[in-house]
C-alpha cells in the first residue's frame, strides 16, 4: 500500500516599507494555492508497488499449487503419509501470509476447505471424500488467482515473476534436501519438484508469446527448463540425485537471467 505524503508550503509575506503597487502585486502571485497536482513520479511508482503486490499475491498462490500438485503425485501412487506434508503446508505455510490480500481482493475463504482436506489424509486416507475435497481446495486457489486481472496473467514478464519465484524456492529447497550426495530429505525434494513443474505449466502458458516476441530468450528458458525437470525424476525420491545441487543452481540462474533479459527489454 503506497502511502503519497502531500507537503504543504507556508509562503509568509514580509511587509516592506514603500511597497509599489507592482509588488503587491507579485506578493499576491506568491501567496496563490499551490496546485495539488500528482506528480508523474508518485504514478509510475504507485504502478510498481500495485505490480509488486500482485507479483507477490500470484507467487505464493503458485506456492500452494505447488504443493498441492505434488501431493496429488503421492495421493494417487497411494502414499497419504507421504502426502500429508504437502497438503498441509498451503494451509499450515503459506495461507496466512496471503490472508489479508485475500480479503482485500474479495476472494471467499478457503482455509476450511484446505483444513478439511489435510485432516481427511491425515486421519481417513482411504477415505472417497478426498478426491472431491481436493478438486474444490484446487479451484479455490484457482478461483484466487483469477481475481488478479487477466491482463496481468496474460503477460510474459509477470508471469516470468512468479516462475522465478517458484525457481528459486525450489533451488533453497533442493539443496536442503541433499547431503553427501544423497537426499536425505524426501520433504524437501518433493516441495521443489511440486514448484518446478508447476513453473513448467506457467511457462507453457506464455511459451507462444515468447516464441513470437523473445525467440533467443525463449530458447534458453525452454532449454534449461528440460534440463532442470531431469532433476526430478518421479515424486519418490531417488536415493542419489540425479544432479547436484550446483547444477540446479546454475540452471536456475540461467532462467532467471533470461527473465531478467525478457522483463527489461
Amino acid at each position: 500500500m503506497i502511502k503519497i505524503r502531500y507537503v504543504f508550503l507556508t509562503i509568509v509575506a514580509f511587509a516592506v516599507v514603500g511597497l509599489s503597487s507592482c509588488n503587491f502585486g507579485n506578493e499576491a502571485a506568491n501567496n496563490s494555492p499551490t496546485p495539488n497536482v500528482t506528480s508523474e513520479t508518485q504514478v509510475v511508482e504507485k504502478a510498481k508497488n500495485e505490480e509488486a503486490r500482485d507479483v507477490d499475491y500470484m507467487t505464493k498462490l503458485a506456492l500452494m499449487k505447488g504443493h498441492m500438485i505434488v501431493g496429488k503425485e503421492l495421493l494417487d501412487l497411494n502414499k497419504p503419509k507421504q502426502a500429508e506434508p504437502h497438503i498441509g503446508h498451503p494451509v499450515e505455510e503459506i495461507y496466512a501470509d496471503v490472508e489479508e490480500e485475500l480479503e482485500k481482493r474479495q476472494v471467499k475463504e478457503f482455509k476450511t476447505g484446505l483444513d478439511d482436506l489435510h485432516n481427511l489424509v491425515k486421519l481417513k486416507p482411504s477415505d472417497p471424500e478426498i478426491a472431491t475435497n481436493f478438486a474444490s481446495s484446487m479451484k479455490a486457489i484457482d478461483d484466487a488467482i483469477a481475481v488478479v486481472p487477466e491482463d496481468k496473467r496474460k503477460n510474459p514478464a509477470f508471469i516470468l515473476q512468479t516462475i522465478n519465484g517458484l525457481l528459486d524456492t525450489a533451488n533453497s529447497e533442493y539443496g536442503a534436501a541433499i547431503a553427501k550426495d544423497k537426499i536425505v530429505e524426501d520433504i524437501e525434494y518433493q516441495d521443489s519438484r511440486g514448484f518446478v513443474l508447476y513453473a513448467q505449466e506457467l511457462y507453457d502458458g506464455i511459451a507462444e508469446q515468447m516464441t513470437k516476441n523473445n525467440p533467443q530468450a525463449n530458447k534458453e528458458i525452454k532449454t534449461a527448463m528440460t534440463d532442470l525437470i531431469k532433476a526430478w525424476p518421479a515424486a519418490i525420491a531417488p536415493e542419489k540425485p540425479v544432479k547436484s545441487p550446483d547444477e540446479v543452481n546454475k540452471l536456475v540462474k540461467n532462467i532467471e537471467q533470461n527473465v531478467q533479459s525478457t522483463i527489461s527489454s
